[in-house]
């Protein structure tokens, strides 16, 4: 592992961001140096998901990605930039695609709620929920325009969305569960935080500054759960206080139990803006 990351932080790093393949011909595709196809969202966010970027460049990859895929006149967030089109690369069958269409440099929805979730590990709670908003159906369709724009369904997560000319900002495959699935994780998980493992709840969030409060209801068997989170300092994580029933949890975590009764946990967040993963 130490050596895949230190080659990966070396022939993987391309000046301002990671590259994103090497080509069976000796061709890379994610590089600066190329004319299509110079920069891929997956790369960027995923040496921040892997922890495997050092930790200057999991920043400077990210801020790459903001400043070329993220496209806020069509609130979408594209897979590549640019789209395969007249180069001489040859990726496989996504360059069949028209350019901007789907993998071909649209936005393909499970890489951009891994862009939201690596900018929450990083800690940035004000461009996760912008770009987790940006990316929500509902917001392509607030307006008879936009829904004309969009013209799928504002109530489910479509798989993908076209990125460029006459077709930008217009969504492709719909009900397509992947994608839903992720955005599900990206919210619950990594904004509010809620984490479930090995029976174990604690809270992990990452919000804006400017969130005062929010409340969760989990239903674990048959117990249920109420979580209220206050944030009076207008920080965007780090639990300070975790409090059952009244009672202060040291571990700032508790073991579920299935068995029925009702649990009210408070929680206070209280540092940041970088949260701890």
């Amino acid at each position: 592992m130490e050596k895949l990351k230190k080659a990966l932080n070396n022939n993987g790093w391309d000046g301002r961001w990671y590259k994103r393949a090497f080509m069976d011909d000796g061709n890379v595709l994610g590089s600066i140096q190329n004319e299509e196809c110079r920069i891929d969202s997956i790369s960027q966010s995923w040496s921040v998901i892997s922890n495997a970027g050092d930790n200057d460049k999991k920043y400077i990859s990210m801020e790459s990605l903001e400043n070329h895929l993220i496209d806020k006149e069509n609130g979408i967030i594209k897979l590549l930039d640019p789209p395969f089109e007249k180069g001489s690369l040859k990726p496989g069958y996504i360059k069949a695609y028209l350019p901007g269409t789907r993998e071909n440099g649209g936005q393909y929805t499970h890489a951009s709620c891994w862009a939201i979730i690596a900018e929450a590990i990083l800690g940035f709670g004000n461009k996760a929920m912008e770009y987790y908003r940006m990316i929500n159906p509902i917001e392509h369709s607030r307006t008879k325009e936009a829904a004309n724009k969009y013209k799928v369904e504002p109530y489910v997560v479509a798989a993908d969305i076209y990125g460029q000319r006459n077709l930008a900002g217009r969504g492709g495959w719909t009900w397509y569960t992947g994608s839903s699935s992720w955005m599900y994780e990206a919210g619950i998980k990594y904004l509010l935080g809620l984490r479930i493992e090995k029976q174990k709840l604690s809270l992990k969030p990452c919000i804006p500054n400017d969130w005062k409060e929010y409340k969760i209801k989990y239903k674990y068997g048959n117990s249920i759960y109420n979580i209220n989170v206050t944030n009076p300092n207008g920080k965007y994580s780090e639990v300070v206080s975790f409090k059952l029933n009244e009672q202060e949890i040291p571990e700032k975590q508790i073991t579920l139990n299935p068995n029925g009764g009702i649990y009210n946990i408070e929680v206070v967040l209280g540092t940041g803006p970088i949260a701890h993963f």
